[in-house]
């Protein structure tokens, strides 16, 4: 390991606060691409940054990995002293609007679209087009994004008129109370 890379490690461990790491390894230029309002929250850092590429709101949840490579040409190499094997890299792409849950592992060669979200412990192993919610050992879809937005915004709804209700329901309290 460089010092530089054991640098950028230590560094991150420090900080906390997933937009400033991510902030700061877009000032660095760490990836290849790194769209704007992203958080970065793992404190390891894919050995090939050069080889990812990550569009706007972007949150990549804590010990997630990014694999862009394999090691398989050790075991070839002992199989087949005497032959060359290649050392397997592959990029990996993500959209906009992408949530990566924690521990979950992208491998090479993998495309994400844009608005979607990718539960905890998951392993993506192909693309996932855009506009799904993908879970699982290989993840699999499980939803859709566009019915999840649609689901938390009546949440939100309904949470401000409960808000008003209560605020409804103090303005009376405070009247009768103070007798007006």
């Amino acid at each position: 390991m460089t010092f530089k890379r054991l640098y950028l490690i230590l560094r991150l461990g420090l900080e906390s606060d997933g937009y400033k790491k991510a902030s700061y390894l877009k000032k660095i230029k760490y990836f290849a691409k790194q769209g704007e309002n992203c958080y970065w929250q793992p404190v390891k850092i894919p050995p090939e940054p050069e080889l990812i590429k990550m569009g706007n709101n972007v949150v990549v949840a804590s010990d997630v990995s990014f694999i862009t490579h394999d090691v398989i040409h050790y075991v070839l190499k002992h199989v087949a002293p005497n032959e060359f094997f290649r050392l397997q890299l592959g990029p990996i792409q993500i959209g906009n609007n992408v949530f990566i849950g924690s521990k979950s592992i992208i491998l090479p060669n993998v495309k994400i679209g844009s608005n979607v979200i990718i539960g905890g412990g998951s392993i993506v192993s192909c693309d996932i087009p855009d506009g799904r919610i993908v879970a699982g050992v290989p993840a699999k879809e499980i939803g859709s994004f566009e019915n999840l937005l649609n689901k938390r915004k009546l949440d939100v709804v309904e949470m401000r008129n409960k808000i008003q209700r209560y605020e409804e329901e103090w303005l009376v309290f405070y009247k009768n109370r103070s007798g007006e």
